[in-house]
């Protein structure tokens, strides 16, 4: 069975990130989530991914290797979105991004009081990843920027468990038709299966939001549609983890989420990068 490759120091990983940067993604979420831009959702929800990451890699000695992380953004501008220490890096190992954050800011959180009430918490929210929202959507340009990228990641770790690739947009692509990027992508592998490729649109319409589905016929517009093609199949060990969330899948059932809020946006990033167990 293909995507059981265990990830070790000695045989990691991958994800990479492409992050639409779009004049458009300063508008709200599905037209519901009026007080936060989908640019600042997004970069906190990337922010909340890469600490988790690095949580889940670090042990006694430190934080161990077993991913190396790439963000991409485009928009105005197309290529690696790090800020900090790891500005224009491509792809980074995990422990660099622990102990890299561009900078800590201090935040509240609602936390159980102990007697049936919420109390403000003030946490540490390290931060690696910056909103941005201006210009077009090149994201054909991305998805070639992503293969070259994997291309090479591939060379060097042909064993490797199969990196991910998740696609953030809300917008069609300005600089053509990515089906022969997207399929490119798709057509990588190592010795464990093909690349994965998932896509999460972020509409600005109100319809009701759709996660995992196995079929297009529910979705409400041609991009959607498009966006959904261009999407993977879940491997099986990923659909027993959707199946854990009381998500509907089957064999059919694509990494694609279309008009997603905040919540559902954490939800899938978190789904769509647990790979197999670490060693």
């Amino acid at each position: 069975m293909p995507y059981n490759a265990e990830v070790s120091r000695a045989n990691p990983s991958c994800f990479l990130f492409l992050i639409d940067q779009s004049g458009s993604m300063s508008d709200p979420f599905g037209g519901r989530e009026s007080n936060r831009s989908k640019a600042d959702g997004v970069a906190d929800a990337i922010n909340r991914l890469l600490q988790n990451l690095v949580i889940k890699c670090a042990k006694e000695e430190g934080v161990r290797d077993y991913y190396h992380v790439g963000v991409l953004g485009y928009g105005a501008h197309m290529g690696p979105a790090f800020t900090g220490a790891l500005a224009g890096k491509e792809l980074v190992p995990v422990s660099e991004i622990g102990n890299m954050p561009a900078r800590i800011e201090e935040r509240t959180k609602k936390v159980d009081d102990g007697a049936g009430g919420l109390v403000d918490q003030t946490i540490r929210f390290p931060i690696w990843f910056d909103p941005v929202a201006n210009g077009g959507t090149p994201m054909c340009q991305a998805l070639d920027r992503a293969h070259s990228i994997l291309q090479a990641w591939l060379a060097q770790h042909p064993g490797c468990f199969p990196p991910i690739v998740i696609n953030i947009t809300d917008g069609e692509a300005t600089d053509g038709n990515p089906s022969a990027a997207a399929d490119a992508i798709r057509k990588l592998s190592s010795q464990d299966g093909g690349v994965l490729l998932f896509n999460l649109h972020l509409s600005s319409q109100r319809a009701s939001p759709i996660e995992f589905p196995d079929n297009e016929d529910g979705l409400p517009d041609q991009f959607a549609q498009l966006l959904f093609r261009l999407s993977s199949p879940l491997p099986a060990y990923m659909r027993n983890i959707a199946q854990q969330e009381e998500y509907p899948v089957s064999e059919s059932t694509r990494g694609f989420a279309f008009n997603a809020n905040m919540v559902a946006v954490i939800r899938f990033l978190d789904i769509g990068t647990r790979p197999s167990d670490l060693r």
